[in-house]
């Protein structure tokens, strides 16, 4: 049973579940739950209305209903904290890490808020306190005050004797920060130095300054590209004047580089705010609206602009099949470059790249695959559309432009829209379509009316 919540929840095993609650049969509960992760008690709870799963998660140990709780998306969290208690509250958020605390107490109500701050163990109260002043998407509303600190004047058994004493409240452990005596950072020292040395080594004479750090008022999308440049498990948080504040765990960047990659998903597909499936209906329409209402504007557009060029067509109607392969063609292009250069763009190294040298390989690119294409295309039509040779090159001509202009279009334009620091994921999806569907089709037309 335990393997079924693990590794995919069966329809067999999850009735089976909702008849335990139904006669609220708590060993089965307990017995089938023992020993699973987190993470799928949270996916297996999401199968059941909130006072069903507070249920559940009322027969576990305060500990793994903390660990569930943080495992919940925010909005499901949300409604589900409204069927608690202040009281039932602080006994779950006492048992979390300091950052955890903060933005769970930021989703609730002012007033429940204050209770449950209250409420807190001393200590967590004072540091989310702290945390709370933050924005959340900024290096200090993303740190924890949780961490392991010894001060540079320490000997060695000092220092081994202190961490002993901190590392109790730190859940995860990846370095001991060394400060002054005015908190300020000045470096770390790794433990294998520290059980290596003599213990009457002073912490001064071994520990590394050469140190990464962040200062509170840092994009937390700036602290996740840091940590991915270069692997760091935790990066500590320093204030203006240098006094070390907090630590930012691989976990917390996961989640932000988690967020923006859906973030850059929806606007690549035409969605303009951050939803899911299960939102209201006008926010769901509210977010898609403003793309579609720009890919019809494109469209109202086209249709004048394919009316300036209506005594070709009456001439040749033949060019009018063609009109949607170039449509087609010159949007996938654009769409393809486009995304190639946000993907590379979340790589550090891409800006420092020179400009020139990208935009050479982007043009080198597009001259083979517009050349294939056209060929393809030439070919093609030869074979199956009769002996109308020449407009065919024609056609050929135009779809080649289209790919080249269509591919410098995809490429420099979230360049420039992350210059001027827009989110360059708003050149892809209904954008570039939009203008390519409009470009391809004036080259298309003007090579038309100029070669026949």
């Amino acid at each position: 049973m335990v393997e079924s919540v693990a590794f995919g929840l069966t329809k067999e095993y999850r009735d089976r579940f909702q008849q335990a609650l139904d006669k609220r049969d708590d060993a089965f509960i307990l017995k089938n739950l023992e020993g699973v992760n987190a993470a799928d008690i949270t996916a297996l709870l999401y199968e059941f209305n909130s006072q069903e799963s507070k249920y559940v998660l009322d027969l576990l140990d305060v500990e793994i209903r903390a660990e569930i709780i943080t495992e919940l998306d925010r909005d499901t969290r949300i409604a589900f904290f409204k069927i608690y208690q202040p009281d039932e509250l602080i006994k779950i958020i006492d048992h979390l890490d300091s950052d955890d605390a903060a933005d769970i107490l930021n989703e609730l109500p002012i007033k429940i808020r204050e209770e449950v701050l209250a409420g807190l163990d001393k200590v967590l109260r004072m540091q989310v306190i702290d945390l709370l002043r933050y924005d959340e998407n900024v290096a200090g509303g993303l740190m924890a005050k949780e961490l392991v600190t010894a001060h540079v004047n320490w000997t060695v058994v000092q220092c081994i004797e202190e961490i002993r004493k901190q590392v109790e409240n730190v859940s995860k452990f990846y370095a001991v920060y060394v400060v002054d005596d005015y908190n300020k950072l000045l470096g770390r020292v790794h433990l294998q130095q520290l059980i290596l040395t003599d213990s009457k080594t002073l912490v001064k004479d071994i520990y590394d300054p050469e140190l990464i750090s962040v200062q509170t008022h840092l994009e937390d999308t700036e602290v996740a590209s840091m940590m991915r440049k270069y692997d760091l498990e935790s990066v500590p948080v320093v204030n203006v004047y240098g006094q070390l504040v907090g630590r930012i765990t691989i976990d917390d960047v996961v989640d932000v580089i988690t967020e923006q990659a859906e973030e850059e998903r929806q606007l690549m597909s035409g969605i303009s705010e951050d939803v899911e499936e299960d939102d209201s209906i006008w926010r769901l329409t509210r977010a898609r609206l403003p793309w579609l209402l720009i890919g019809i504007i494109g469209g109202l557009i086209s249709v004048q602009f394919i009316g300036l060029f209506a005594i070709d067509l009456m001439r040749i109607t033949a060019i009018a099949f063609f009109i949607p392969l170039i449509q087609a063609t010159g949007g996938n292009v654009g769409i393809q470059s486009s995304s190639i250069v946000v993907q590379s763009l979340a790589n550090p190294g891409f800006v420092e790249e020179g400009l020139w040298k990208r935009l050479i390989k982007v043009f080198l690119v597009a001259l083979l695959n517009g050349f294939l294409l056209s060929l393809i295309v030439l070919a093609a039509n030869m074979l199956l559309g009769g002996d109308n040779n020449r407009l065919f090159i024609v056609v050929s001509l135009a779809l080649f432009t289209v790919v080249l202009v269509a591919s410098l279009i995809g490429t420099i334009t979230p360049l420039i829209l992350n210059k001027f620091g827009f989110n360059p994921a708003l050149a892809s999806g209904p954008f570039i379509t939009t203008t390519n569907d409009l470009l391809g089709l004036g080259i298309y037309f003007l090579t038309i009316h100029f070669f026949l």
